[in-house]
């Protein structure tokens, strides 16, 4: 892996980030738990009582029907806003969890590439609709496809930080560090100068091998204290609650998933300007709620 360390700082470093956050969730990696960590952080975050919007520009859609939204039903979507030049605001629908609203996608937006190659600015259309919206939230969260083509290029030009999970497996860097050149690639264009990798969290742990152990091990050595400290483990509930088309925190909140992700968003929240009052009131509110 190529040396990318001014991507990942150490987060003692570099001070408190200012709300409003706008994160992408990206691993150019498939199946790594991505659209997950995506729901369950934008869904905790929410609970804690900040204003949270999750961008869905996954053609597969599984974060906007994970949090119960019928995807055939929708009459605006996040293609309209990328392809028409829509207010994002006319997509966006409210959730069973108070304070997080989706922005959705569907199949359709499959299509949308193609179709954007022709356009001027390409790789900033996602960017000049967030940006129109930023200040009606705390977090905007975008959930990317696991590749890199135009839709995840835009969410990248439209956040300010990454967050990556990490599977706790063999090959577990594997597209992790194509995804940090990427990053350093749309740096050093110009597209966007500051982006950085904010956070990388460690999933699907499975305390049963000695393996997990190692990787887990091999990802805070490399990256240090860009590692989130909270380990997610493997647990059927967390993929038990997208067929019910809710977040864990409202599937099952004891479970050992919702008690992992609750602790992943404390952790990220914890690295934003808010007080030490706000923060104890959340560790509060999970653990006596």
């Amino acid at each position: 892996m190529s040396d990318t360390s001014d991507l990942t700082p150490n987060q003692p470093d570099v001070g408190l980030r200012k709300l409003p956050r706008v994160i992408a969730v990206a691993n150019q990696k498939g199946g790594v738990g991505k659209t997950t960590t995506s729901i369950n952080t934008a869904a905790a975050l929410a609970q804690l009582g900040l204003r949270v919007l999750l961008i869905d520009v996954d053609p597969q859609a599984n974060a906007t029907s994970g949090l119960g939204i019928d995807v055939r039903s929708l009459e605006s979507t996040i293609l309209d806003v990328l392809i028409d030049d829509a207010p994002i605001s006319d997509c966006i629908c409210s959730t069973e969890i108070d304070g997080l609203q989706v922005a959705p996608s569907n199949l359709r937006l499959a299509d949308a590439e193609m179709t954007m190659y022709s356009m001027l600015a390409r790789e900033t259309r996602l960017k000049n609709a967030v940006d129109a919206v930023l200040q009606d939230f705390d977090y905007i969260i975008i959930d990317c496809p696991p590749s890199l083509g135009l839709l995840t290029l835009n969410a990248l030009c439209a956040a300010r930080e990454v967050l990556i999970p990490i599977q706790c497996e063999y090959f577990a860097l594997e597209g992790v560090g194509q995804l940090l050149e990427n990053v350093l690639r749309i740096r050093r264009s110009g597209l966007n100068p500051t982006l950085e990798v904010s956070s990388i969290v460690c999933v699907m742990y499975d305390a049963r091998t000695n393996l997990a152990d190692e990787v887990v091990g091999e990802i805070r050595q490399h990256f240090g204290e860009t590692v989130i400290k909270t380990v997610v483990p493997r647990n059927i509930k967390l993929s038990e609650a997208p067929k019910y088309g809710m977040p864990i925190i409202t599937y099952d909140p004891m479970s050992r998933g919702a008690i992992a992700y609750t602790d992943v968003a404390q952790e990220v929240h914890n690295g934003s300007q808010s007080t030490a009052g706000e923060r104890a009131q959340f560790t509060y509110s999970w653990r006596n709620g």
